[in-house]
């Protein structure tokens, strides 16, 4: 499918309504904020009866891959997820093949609700934190369900990507920490310690999670939903936290999350050293605020010391 146009066609629309509501009388398409790896629109439509209803229609990037793998992975975590009492959008529509939509994708109801940006309103964020901890907990606790586990990604392989070569990516050895994180996460990993598996959205962050009227009404971007070790997802959100110089908050969150599962999250330090890593990825992208490069060493340092405790 490269080298089709990212934009959804009238003929796309035409045979997804025929399916989803064969009795439109019109429709309007406008885009939605999206990522590198989709491409989201909002579709309106009109019924007879002149009501409106609104649908999310998330088509994957063909030149980043894995598209049928997206579409089925985001499809039944989010099947499974809503209909375990998790705010996440309604799944109505999976299109593998591309072959209604053009590109690989799922259709979703719309859920009403912006982001709270960590980086941009951030008393706001830490305000709502306790909340943003409590959904964690929520979503570790949800079983699995039918779910085909081969369906979904291990967390553990996926988010220790940069091991996968006989020596640390470029990325890795221009930063100071970079090689002593491969060797630690590669030396670790086959050691790690019992877990208990859970779901896992591999990308926690404040720009994944959407508010209406002071809840959360979505989270959203299950494309790499995945089994393994959930400490990742507290360790990535954790991250966030100190990058904003908000390590009270951080202590906050990692109590609440706690308190909420009952039990202390086992090898965060590993997890928080191995979350690190997207960060090497772009660093003028995610550090670029004065203050931040010290507060990314001091994290990787600290999470060091937790992990060899």
């Amino acid at each position: 499918m490269t080298g089709q146009s990212t934009k959804l066609s009238d003929e796309s629309i035409r045979k997804l309504l025929e399916q989803l509501s064969p009795n439109y009388s019109s429709y309007r398409i406008e885009p939605l904020a999206a990522s590198y790896s989709n491409f989201t629109d909002l579709l309106i439509i009109k019924g007879a009866d002149r009501d409106e209803q609104k649908l999310v229609v998330r088509r994957y990037n063909p030149e980043n891959g894995d598209c049928e793998g997206k579409a089925r992975r985001e499809f039944a975590a989010l099947r499974q997820l809503h209909g375990g009492d998790i705010p996440v959008p309604k799944p109505l529509f999976l299109d593998v093949e591309g072959d209604t939509l053009g590109l690989a994708g799922i259709v979703t109801e719309f859920v009403p609700g912006q982001p709270i940006f960590a980086a941009e309103d951030t008393e706001k964020w830490i305000a709502n934190i306790d909340q943003v901890a409590r959904m964690l907990a929520r979503i570790h606790s949800t079983p699995f369900g039918d779910v085909p586990m081969d369906v979904l990604m291990d967390s553990n392989a996926e988010v220790s990507w940069f091991i996968r070569g006989n020596e640390p990516p470029s990325y890795m050895k221009q930063h100071p920490d970079g090689e002593m994180i491969w060797q630690f996460v590669r030396d670790g990993l086959p050691h790690i310690q019992a877990y208990e598996r859970v779901w896992v959205h591999i990308d926690y962050w404040s720009g994944n999670m959407l508010w209406h009227d002071g809840q959360i009404s979505a989270i959203v971007d299950w494309e790499e939903a995945a089994y393994g070790d959930g400490a990742y997802d507290v360790a990535y959100a954790l991250l966030e936290l100190y990058l904003e110089g908000q390590d009270e908050a951080a202590e906050r969150f990692l109590h609440i999350y706690e308190a909420e599962r009952g039990k202390p999250v086992t090898n965060l330090g590993f997890w928080e050293l191995a979350a690190s890593v997207r960060t090497m990825l772009d660093l003028d992208g995610w550090l670029n605020r004065p203050g931040m490069h010290e507060r990314f060493r001091q994290f990787i340092a600290r999470a060091k010391k937790l992990a060899t405790e």
